[in-house]
């Protein structure tokens, strides 16, 4: 089943999820439906909140990254967290499908430790670096109400103020479904 994506504005995204009780939901179809969901986006990661599910998973697949030292990674995190973040400050340009059209510097660490279930219910503990590690803080961000936006100087969100709000009103240019919270 493919989620229609929350956009920019909706109160759900700057919420914080709720953990996963084992057994509460159906973590595979869950899982399923927002691999779904990413890929009819042309997303790499999505997390619960985007689909308006305020439950702590994170789905990521970065193949379509074309990365050889990524590979064909694909997985799904349930209760993450993450243990440790380290390493040198690096920026990079990242986007959001619930912020569409809009991408900007964002500075992260370049390493972390997690720890996570996946979707059959087994406990992970591994360490990422690189563009995995900006991924997955990127979707970890948004289990704790935190949109790349929250990163931008005041000057930045305030030349950004117009093209967001429209986002809100689901005035956008894209071909994937979606939920604006001041769509009319």
């Amino acid at each position: 089943m493919v989620y229609p994506i929350v956009m920019y504005g909706d109160p759900v995204l700057k919420k914080k999820a709720s953990p996963i009780e084992k057994g509460s939901i159906d973590i595979e179809q869950l899982s399923d439906d927002m691999f779904e969901t990413m890929k009819a986006a042309n997303g790499i990661g999505l997390a619960a909140p985007q689909i308006g599910k305020l439950v702590r998973l994170f789905v990521l697949d970065a193949s379509p990254l074309e990365d050889e030292e990524i590979g064909d990674f694909r997985q799904t995190f349930v209760n993450p967290v993450i243990v440790e973040e380290s390493g040198n400050e690096w920026k990079f340009e990242e986007g959001c499908l619930s912020i569409p059209g809009i991408r900007e510097e964002v500075t992260r660490l370049e390493k972390l430790k997690i720890k996570y279930f996946d979707q059959e219910w087994v406990a992970h503990e591994e360490e990422f670096d690189g563009m995995l590690a900006r991924i997955i803080q990127h979707e970890y961000d948004h289990l704790n109400g935190v949109l790349f936006t929250d990163y931008l100087s005041p000057f930045k969100k305030r030349i950004l103020k117009g093209r967001l709000g429209n986002i809100s009103k689901g005035k956008v240019d894209i071909d994937y479904r979606i939920k604006a919270p001041l769509k009319k």
